[in-house]
């Protein structure tokens, strides 16, 4: 069966009785309510990559003093697509690879000759459906990055082999459950606040969003043939900006949402132009929630083809590294970081995909309280999710909601640590 087909026969068993995951309760904060929150998506690398290394001084210094630090944080499985919906709603939604969505107003177009076609892209999420369960594989108890906080009691052991495992959360089983098809930006969107996806290097040839699966920053998938051929031969086409790491554009009702809903791909936008992250931070218009991601060169990725300095693993973390420190002082310079409470959260996907334990680095910094805690309580993007919810007093999501998922409050402190 293929991956759309999967989520089809998801939504189908509603009909044969499976239940459909609600909203629970409004999660408490511990720190009271938010204004903004900043979400800066990195990638690829876990937290003994990225603390310490000296191809990272910004995130190593300054970012470190600046900020209070997850020292036993967790992504929740692999690859990116998966951790970036589990952030924004609490559920993989039946998503396990990164492949692009139909687009209801023209399905999968990929005009680039020696691009991957559009083989198991999936159907747009709506209504409700189930999620893939994820057994507890961690094969280690320590964050070795941090080896002044020890042993960590809430590990456990379980050995993986040599295999690469779909999930290496570790400490908690998450069985197959119901979800409902939402994100934050839904609840924001129907308790009257806004949200925007700042996405770095969308084309500027043809559509912004909507059938884009990936952009140089000038062309896209979408671009005539010819764009993609110089003299007769397919060029090296860096994908800088892909759609698997802008979740919102998998939800039905986002990807045909009216301009004017508030739910739409219209909240989709550049770091650049009139409308962008740099433009809206100077004016101090940003929505509640800027979900940020940086392309495929600044977020430590790499964007295939192109030169070596977007590639090669010691360049993607300076450059992200240097994307990080202009990102957040950005933000920190804008009217909205001053008014009111925000935070900024800076937190990575995924570590490299290898079969080590699925350890990230999250970093949080806000415009009030001390800085400088470090926590080793067990959290992952599940309790980021439900953080984000207590902050703005919406009602938790899907895993958001489950017992075992916490609040970070130690992490966004209060006025009165």
């Amino acid at each position: 069966m293929n991956k759309r087909a999967i989520v089809l026969a998801s939504a189908a068993c509603i009909i044969c009785g499976t239940a459909a995951a609600a909203e629970g309760n409004v999660p408490h904060s511990g720190f009271g309510h938010l204004d903004h929150v900043f979400v800066i998506m990195m990638e690829n690398h876990s937290a003994a990559e990225v603390l310490g290394n000296a191809a990272t001084p910004y995130i190593s210094g300054e970012l470190t003093r600046d900020s209070n630090l997850a020292a036993n944080y967790w992504a929740v499985g692999h690859p990116s697509l998966t951790n970036y919906l589990e952030i924004v709603g609490g559920s993989n939604f039946g998503i396990l690879d990164d492949n692009w969505p139909v687009w209801p107003s023209g399905g999968c177009v990929d005009n680039n000759p020696s691009g991957s076609g559009c083989g198991g892209a999936y159907t747009p999420l709506v209504g409700s459906g189930m999620d893939y369960g994820f057994p507890a594989t961690v094969d280690a108890c320590l964050a070795p990055w941090f080896n002044q906080l020890g042993p960590l009691p809430q590990c456990k052991t379980v050995g993986t082999g040599s295999a690469i495992v779909t999930n290496n959360w570790g400490i908690v089983d998450y069985p197959s459950a119901s979800f409902t098809a939402k994100t934050i930006a839904h609840q924001l969107v129907e308790s009257g606040r806004g949200w925007k996806s700042y996405q770095e290097s969308l084309p500027t040839t043809g559509p912004a969003v909507e059938g884009v699966n990936y952009s140089d920053g000038t062309f896209s998938n979408l671009s005539p043939v010819g764009a993609w051929v110089i003299g007769g031969a397919d060029k090296s086409v860096l994908k800088l900006y892909a759609v698997k790491h802008n979740p919102f554009a998998y939800f039905h009702d986002i990807e045909t949402g009216a301009a004017d809903s508030g739910l739409s791909l219209v909240q989709v936008v550049d770091f650049g132009g009139p409308d962008g992250l740099y433009a809206d931070l100077a004016r101090g218009s940003v929505p509640a929630l800027a979900f940020i991601a940086p392309n495929q060169c600044h977020d430590m990725h790499g964007a295939g083809g192109g030169t070596a300095q977007c590639n090669d693993d010691s360049h993607a973390l300076q450059m992200g590294d240097a994307a990080l420190q202009q990102i957040v002082g950005a933000i920190k310079a804008s009217p909205s970081w001053t008014e009111g409470r925000s935070a900024i959260v800076v937190v990575w996907d995924e570590n490299d995909y290898g079969n080590a334990p699925n350890n990230v680095a999250l970093f949080v910094q806000t415009s009030y309280g001390k800085h400088g805690h470090v926590s080793n309580h067990p959290y992952n993007h599940y309790s980021l999710t439900r953080t984000i919810e207590a902050a703005f007093g919406l009602p938790c999501l899907n895993h958001a909601c489950d017992s075992g998922t916490k609040v970070m409050s130690d992490l966004f402190g209060s006025d009165d640590d």
